[in-house]
């Protein structure tokens, strides 16, 4: 598949990879954000220009953005993971468990 099919399978909770990612158990999958249920009212259900489904309702705290985030071959997670211009060109992305 392509990176915005991709990216549409991330939103709805599934993790993805590239088939030629070389490292055991590497995806991509998304971090929700957190926001208070005041905050998301007053903002319209948009932050940012990001869906309000993508937040979790929190009772209080700052607002916290969602994030793409990496599981790399170690078992780390990369935190505001970034694709390259490859991966964004790239037509092997694929859903993984």
């Amino acid at each position: 598949m392509n990176f915005g099919k991709a990216i549409k399978a991330v939103k709805l909770g599934r993790r993805v990879a590239r088939a030629g990612w070389n490292g055991r158990g590497m995806c991509v999958f998304l971090v929700t954000g957190e926001i208070t249920e005041k905050e998301l009212m007053l903002r319209n259900a948009v932050v940012g220009g990001v869906d309000g489904a993508l937040f979790e309702v929190v009772e209080s705290g700052p607002t916290v953005m969602p994030c793409l985030t990496m599981r790399a071959a170690d078992g780390s997670h990369v935190m505001g993971w970034l694709a390259s211009q490859t991966d964004i060109l790239a037509e092997d992305w694929e859903e993984v468990a």
